[in-house]
């Protein structure tokens, strides 16, 4: 009866040891996806920017996903060559370890996305430096005073439509800076209406470029 009782002690503690050493999932879990929230912000994988709720969103979505999914089907894998793994603790270890692979990869997107947003980045201070010089060349009086409160509608890749406002809120000076050509072209455009006016719903993103002259 003693023994039988001690066998049982043994095992519950065994149990014990296996599940402490099986609780690293969801530790890993809430500080990996605050993790990813940062590291999306501030490594976008994709446009100019991510936001941290935005960041975190995405980054537990994925963990989730490993987590519900994949982790289980792995663990059978892992069980296959160590059949002494409780199931339970199996789907802990490849949980965690492929959480740390799906931060790994936000890193090494996001690190890769980095230049084409350098190169963006650049290329808007260019066309923006290029428009103001322009103003400041021949632009009229009352636009050359509000040159700082130029905007800007990036229309394709490397084209963007730069306006400076004047005296009558109606007319802008309107230009297109094409940064593909060395130097930047410019084409000054007839049309004054305002980027805010001439932009429509769903249409380009209307920024507000920091100029060399502000």
């Amino acid at each position: 009866m003693e023994a039988a009782a001690q066998d049982q002690w043994r095992q519950a503690v065994r149990r014990m040891r296996w599940r402490l050493r099986g609780a690293w999932m969801w530790p890993v879990f809430a500080v990996l996806t605050l993790v990813d929230a940062v590291l999306l912000h501030a490594l976008p994988l994709a446009g100019q920017a991510t936001g941290l709720v935005a960041g975190l969103l995405l980054g537990a979505f994925f963990n989730l996903l490993v987590i519900a999914v994949v982790a289980p089907l792995v663990a059978i894998l892992v069980r296959r060559r160590r059949p002494d793994l409780p199931r339970v603790v199996a789907v802990d270890y490849v949980g965690a370890v492929l959480m740390l692979g799906v931060t790994a990869t936000f890193l090494a997107i996001g690190l890769s996305h980095r230049s084409t947003i350098l190169a963006s980045q650049d290329a808007m201070a260019l066309q923006a430096d290029v428009a103001s010089r322009y103003v400041a060349a021949q632009g009229p009086p009352d636009h050359q005073a509000r040159v700082h409160e130029m905007t800007t509608l990036q229309i394709e890749d490397q084209l963007y439509r730069t306006c400076v406002p004047g005296g009558d809120p109606d007319r802008w000076l309107c230009l297109f800076v094409d940064t593909s050509t060395s130097p930047a072209g410019v084409t000054l455009d007839a049309n004054r209406e305002s980027n805010a006016s001439f932009n429509r719903p769903g249409g380009f993103e209307l920024v507000y470029p920091t100029t060399s002259g502000a």
